[in-house]
């Protein structure tokens, strides 16, 4: 039976999906398995990290305790845990120390001082130590400890900027892990290095030297993994142009390539232990994720040959991240959504399907409330070719005659992607009758190497540029209304929505600016190590590249603004700082350009308190009526 729909104005829909509901949502971050099935996740309740256990046999999950807030603490985050021999290893979030607590019983005991911040634990086979990356006064190393806290922690592997990915070789002789140097972040460049260990009586392991098998200033490393039966080696490497996978042999030395698509099987290294694939517990295959035009899914390849197939985990799965190869049985987890389907914990076994173990909203809704994305192409101002995806209006119960007005949602970064996962804020615009656009402007990952370079030197160029061109392809195509359409992003994205009001006026009718770049000299100056150097492949290095950093500094011509903005922003905002965003709120009152300004108290970069949630989309919702749809 067919449901009559009501015509109602776009912009004006009722809808379901409402500030509370994105506000009080679950987030999940990672999960892991223990060794006899036990799987482990973190989800993120407001601004709270937890750990949830669920036992092998699936009896009630449980927090594994609620006193300690679990979060990494090196660059943005991210290698918050892991989990082996019946305990988890976790960093926890206000002093970064690394604590061990049993799975079953008892109360968390720290293995690591006071002092520095932790990240990416990595537990050896027998169960006996711990390798982690580690941060101490600007100093990045790979550090072990002993998992019972007896001993002080060594430092192991030092010298390089930036450390990632500690792996243990299965039978405790040999580690790997990746390390970069300024300028380059860890999509540009990485080396992949391996040394042998040698266990002095009564001490931490050590070694002399370290060998580097992968990598260079100009190919980017990411995950390796040593196989379980200890023949190989894999991580996955840019160096054909795709991020591609290779094994590499440890007894004769050799590389193999095991993937060739066209297609993305690794990620930007943004935070720490970010994860696209895992052996097989017998080593025989390898499963992976795969990401075509901003869309997942899943892979199986043999070690051996390289034959490759598909494994199906539905098709409401388009987004697939940290997936997790249980050691018993095979069963593989993923924290896995879609653009109508939310954020979940899934275990794919063979054989049995696909089990949701966790979901992230009360999933009341139908998935007919969504919308769908579509991978859509555009020429861009120059006649480039740029990609996005694209969201037409949505809602079960209204309709309405003609183009709906636009929101383009630009991505941070800005080497990032917006991909077909759940994004509750295009399901909030949607839902309300507007349409959405994703740019992934050049510049963007996902789509190769040679993509991803092109915005070198053309940050605040290109991306304005691809961002302009996509929206009004949609309004010549009959997608949007031209004259109803609204520019948001936040950090990065922020930036260019900035950029983009002040070179392109009236083409937006109002822009949405949550904690975006405004000054980028200051941009250098204060922000984390992390990023220190990002801006010398985006804009130049100075003092050589002073005018390049004025010309793209939205700061210094903030008063060629002339469409309506609100501006959001994090008080404790370490990346960003709010000085950026009120220069721009001083530009905006000086010329009498329409503008309301929020400052979050206790928010970083980056809104994760359900109370400011709310408020932003309440806030945001009133900003569009006022500024676009009745104006």
């Amino acid at each position: 039976m067919s449901h009559q729909k009501t015509h109602k104005q776009y912009g004006l829909w009722p809808s379901p999906i409402t500030p509370q509901m994105i506000g009080q949502g679950l987030n999940f971050s990672d999960l892991a398995w223990d060794d006899d099935g036990t799987l482990v996740w973190r989800e993120r309740r407001s601004n709270k990290g937890l750990l949830i256990v669920q036992p092998p046999h699936r009896e009630a999950f449980r927090a594994l305790n609620n006193t300690f807030a679990v979060s990494g603490g090196v660059g943005y985050g991210g290698g918050s845990f892991t989990v082996g021999h019946g305990h988890a290893y976790f960093v926890e979030q206000s002093s970064k120390r690394i604590y061990r607590q049993s799975l079953k019983t008892g109360s968390p005991t720290p293995l690591t001082p006071e002092f520095g911040a932790g990240a990416a634990p990595q537990i050896s086979s027998d169960g006996k130590y711990l390798l982690f990356v580690h941060t101490y006064e600007g100093q990045d190393n790979v550090a072990i400890v002993d998992t019972m806290g007896k001993h002080w922690p060594r430092k192991l592997a030092s010298g390089a900027d930036f450390y990632m990915h500690p792996r243990w070789h299965p039978d405790g002789r040999q580690v790997a892990w990746i390390s970069w140097r300024h300028p380059n972040m860890p999509w540009d460049g990485t080396t992949l290095e391996i040394a042998d260990l040698t266990y002095p009586p009564g001490e931490l392991p050590t070694f002399e030297t370290a060998t580097t098998i992968a990598g260079d200033e100009n190919t980017s490393i990411f995950q390796p993994e040593f196989s379980p039966d200890g023949r190989y080696l894999a991580y996955i490497s840019d160096k054909s142009g795709w991020w591609q996978l290779y094994i590499y042999n440890l007894e004769s030395k050799e590389h193999r390539q095991l993937t060739t698509a066209p297609a993305e099987y690794g990620k930007p290294a943004w935070v720490q232990e970010t994860r696209t694939y895992g052996f097989s517990a017998d080593g025989d295959k390898i499963f992976i994720i795969r990401s075509q035009g901003g869309f997942s899914t899943l892979w199986e390849i043999e070690t051996a040959s390289g034959r490759e197939r598909q494994i199906s985990v539905g098709e409401e799965y388009t987004s697939l991240n940290q997936i997790a190869v249980s050691p018993v049985g095979d069963k593989i987890a993923l924290i896995a959504s879609g653009g109508r389907t939310p954020m979940r914990v899934i275990v794919y076994e063979k054989g049995q399907g696909v089990a949701v173990w966790r979901r992230s909203t009360a999933e009341n809704l139908s998935g007919a409330a969504y919308a769908a994305p579509q991978a859509i192409s555009w020429p861009s101002l120059d006649g480039e070719t740029t990609h996005g995806l694209y969201y037409p209006p949505q809602n079960e119960g209204f309709t309405a005659e003609g183009s709906p007005p636009l929101m383009v949602l630009v991505h941070g970064g800005p080497t990032s992607q917006r991909g077909a996962a759940f994004h509750p804020e295009v399901q909030f615009f949607t839902s309300r009758g507007f349409a959405v656009l994703e740019p992934n402007y050049r510049g963007s990952t996902g789509y190769g190497r040679a993509y991803r370079d092109m915005l070198k030197g053309k940050w605040g160029i290109l991306d304005v540029a691809d961002t302009v061109s996509g929206a009004r392809y949609l309004a010549a195509e009959g997608l949007a209304d031209g004259e109803r359409m609204v520019i948001m992003g936040g950090s990065a994205g922020g930036f260019t929505v900035l950029k983009t009001l002040e070179d392109y006026p009236g083409v937006f009718k109002a822009g949405i600016s949550m904690y975006g770049v405004a000054n980028q000299f200051t941009l250098v100056a204060d922000t984390h190590k992390f990023e220190a150097r990002y801006s010398d492949s985006l804009l130049g290095s100075l003092p050589e590249a002073a005018d390049i950093y004025r010309d793209r500094s939205p700061v210094f011509a903030a008063d060629k603004i002339k469409d309506a903005m609100a501006i959001f922003q994090g008080e404790d905002d370490k990346v960003v700082p709010k000085n950026q965003s009120e220069a721009i709120v001083e530009a905006l009152q000086r010329n009498g350009v329409p503008y309301e300004y929020h400052l979050y108290p206790g928010e970083g970069h980056g809104f994760r308190k359900s109370e400011t949630l709310e408020h932003f989309y309440e806030t945001v919702d009133r900003f569009l009526r006022q500024y676009v749809i009745f104006a």
